[in-house]
């Protein structure tokens, strides 16, 4: 694992500065920032955010990300089809993500995984789906990102079937048995939004004593909007904030925080530093 000091940002010749926030899962392709997407990266940026990784959903949106990281020098990228897009997806589809996970800018394969919470798309597709995402992951050996939605055990089966190399359980809210199953699969966990709020007394009990190597910080904006935030889009600002709660219900520094969670993003999906220009940092 890197030294907290290999992600902070400092001039040349200057003293280090805190260390760099990495938001490991924002969808900042989505129509929600058509009008003020450079406005919003930039305030992100101005409250310490030094990375942001981009995962697709659809192949309709691999070109989108890719772009956005072409772009910005701290936007990296993965590809994937998430499980609620299976239902428009099609078996060329999965030849062109075996076909742009070649790519050596890509991070991972993401987002993928299922979700036991939506009704309308085929438990069955999405298995199917999920399944053939992670062959191609441990083929291009990538790490994956994983949507789990009430799907926790259903995902560690076939991760047990279909080693990977780990990756991040995004906005993990499964039980303490649940998480330190996926921490020995080689994952991270991402918590964000849903931490901040005083009832999820479950998902803040898992931040304040999970081991603090196996925490990644993420906004998934513009959505799961944090308990200051209901009813309007989720910001990338945010993870500042999100990191002072890590820090609070661990009692430890933001900076210990900042620096803890960028070290293990960077460990879980080890291209981040090059793709997203943290390598000089």
């Amino acid at each position: 694992m890197p030294s907290s000091a290999s992600v902070r940002r400092s001039g040349r010749g200057a003293e280090p500065g805190p260390p760099v926030l990495v938001d490991t899962h924002i969808h900042l392709d989505a129509a929600a920032f058509e009008a003020d997407r450079d406005a919003a990266i930039a305030a992100a940026r101005a409250g310490g955010v030094g990375a942001f990784v981009v995962p697709a959903v659809e192949a309709a949106n691999f070109d989108a990300v890719a772009r956005l990281a072409r772009v910005h020098r701290d936007v990296a990228h993965a590809y994937g089809i998430h499980p609620m897009y299976v239902g428009g997806a099609r078996e060329e589809d999965l030849e062109l993500l075996d076909e742009r996970l070649a790519e050596s800018e890509v991070v991972a394969v993401g987002e993928i995984g299922l979700d036991h919470f939506v009704t309308d798309v085929d438990p069955a597709l999405q298995e199917r789906y999920f399944v053939a995402q992670l062959r191609l992951a441990r083929k291009h050996g990538l790490p994956v990102i994983l949507h789990l939605r009430r799907a926790q055990d259903a995902i560690l089966k076939q991760l047990r079937r279909i080693e990977v190399p780990g990756g991040i359980a995004h906005s993990f809210n499964g039980s303490r048995q649940q998480a330190e199953a996926f921490i020995a699969l080689g994952f991270r966990l991402g918590f964000g939004g849903a931490m901040t709020f005083e009832g999820s007394s479950r998902i803040r009990g898992l931040a304040a004593a999970l081991p603090l190597e196996a925490i990644v910080l993420e906004t998934d904006a513009p959505d799961i909007p944090p308990a200051w935030g209901q009813g309007r889009r989720t910001e990338p600002a945010n993870i500042g904030r999100y990191a002072e709660l890590l820090a609070r219900l661990r009692d430890i520094t933001v900076d210990e925080a900042v620096a803890a969670t960028t070290c293990n993003a960077l460990a879980a999906l080890p291209r981040l530093r090059y793709a997203a220009g943290l390598a000089s940092a």
